[in-house]
């Protein structure tokens, strides 16, 4: 195990599965014998407001909020919100982005403008960015709310623990729900982890 504190940032939009994906990674560090400590903000998250969590794990951790330029890694289900936390990434730290966009409510009722092409403004800061469009690889798949699992296995490998962990720790997420869910997210993972590999 590192001393380090691995700090994970997860942004999106509600009903993309936000905060499932950082329940997910804080139990799979929890079950190898890490502290963990969580938080999130969700802003309407029923009614597809903004939603962000913040994973910290290591040896000790004491807060679970992530301070701005000291992020590992993002995990950005929207391009927006990953233009949005780009500065809460540290220097070398990695961007793995959905590029299915979706609108905010204060987008479409018009409180708010879109930005104009969030990836090129998040490379343009120099952050190293994988992108996929993970959302439509999610309704191919036949539910929107994959998109989690897809981002889960693009993650994977970027981690301080097995890959294999990760997802064992998603599909036991829903093995109450029956095998062929299981099936479904595994498929998601492993298409995820093909993509950003």
């Amino acid at each position: 195990m590192s001393n380090d504190v691995t700090n994970i940032l997860v942004v999106g939009i509600g009903g993309q599965g936000v905060m499932t994906a950082a329940d997910i990674l804080g139990t799979t560090a929890l079950s190898l014998g890490y502290d963990v400590k969580k938080t999130e903000v969700a802003g309407m998250a029923q009614r597809g407001g903004v939603v962000t969590s913040h994973v910290r794990f290591g040896p000790k951790v004491y807060s679970p909020a992530i301070k701005p330029g000291t992020a590992d890694l993002m995990l950005a289900f929207e391009p927006a919100e990953a233009l949005r936390w780009a500065p809460h990434l540290k220097q070398d730290g990695l961007l793995m982005v959905n590029t299915y966009a979706q609108e905010p409510p204060v987008v479409s009722i018009g409180l708010f403008d879109y930005p104009d092409s969030p990836l090129e403004k998040v490379r343009a800061m120099g952050i190293e960015t994988h992108d996929y469009n993970a959302g439509q690889s999610a309704i191919e798949l036949g539910d929107r709310r994959l998109i989690n699992s897809i981002m889960l296995g693009a993650i994977s490998d970027h981690l301080p623990f097995p890959a294999e962990t990760l997802e064992q720790s998603l599909l036991d997420r829903f093995r109450h729900k029956g095998e062929k869910l299981v099936a479904l997210n595994q498929q998601a993972f492993d298409l995820g982890r093909k993509a950003f590999a």
